[in-house]
């Protein structure tokens, strides 16, 4: 059998390697007056730290604080894809009046924002939530059931301060969802989250 010393263990060849093939969702407020004063700057702050990865980031194509993580990445050189509810760029701009600004790709479903929110969240290996609304709420909960790795940004105001005790009180357990307060905390256990899905796969 030949030697595996000095050869890098799976798991760091998978955070080396494999990274750039991650793709992961910042959803949240589109309308961000009821979210905390820090929310966008966080909000940036985290898309500029998913391009410094390495990884994709995915949004909603949409205003708030999607918008946000994207310039955040674009700031870095980061990959941005957009998933939009509308049928055409034309569509996107005049009928949802949504930017198409700070994407690399646009992708147009035609599928409304409830179609749309299901494609979202399943294009992305993990779903980061800051701030939110209803939609937002629908993201996290498709992303709940599918079992996928989630990150709640907690402080950013909106659905993201009542999701881990909605969790509680309706007895499901947390499923694969971590919280934090810091936005480079709340990334890293993310990202350790799509490491072990990866690993196991």
């Amino acid at each position: 059998m030949p030697s595996t010393k000095g050869l890098p263990s799976l798991k760091k060849v998978i955070r080396e390697v494999n990274r750039s093939k991650y793709k992961i969702c910042v959803s949240g407020a589109a309308e961000t007056g009821h979210c905390s004063a820090e929310a966008l700057k966080n909000a940036e702050l985290i898309g500029r730290e998913i391009a410094k990865a390495g990884i994709v980031l995915v949004t909603g194509a949409t205003t708030g604080t999607p918008y946000w993580a994207a310039k955040g990445a674009k700031s870095e050189g980061g990959f941005v894809v957009g998933i939009s509810p509308a049928t055409s760029e034309a569509a996107h701009i005049k009928s949802y009046r949504l930017p198409i600004d700070y994407h690399d790709m646009i992708i147009y479903t035609g599928f409304d924002y409830s179609g749309r929110n299901l494609l979202l969240t399943r294009s992305a290996d993990a779903i980061i939530t800051i701030c939110g609304r209803v939609g937002t709420l629908n993201e996290f909960t498709i992303g709940f059931e599918d079992n996928k790795p989630a990150g709640v940004l907690e402080g950013s105001g909106g659905a993201a301060d009542h999701i881990q005790s909605w969790l509680k009180e309706l007895h499901r357990g947390l499923g694969k969802t971590v919280f934090s307060s810091d936005p480079k905390e709340l990334l890293r256990l993310v990202i350790g989250m799509i490491d072990e899905e990866k690993i196991r796969e």
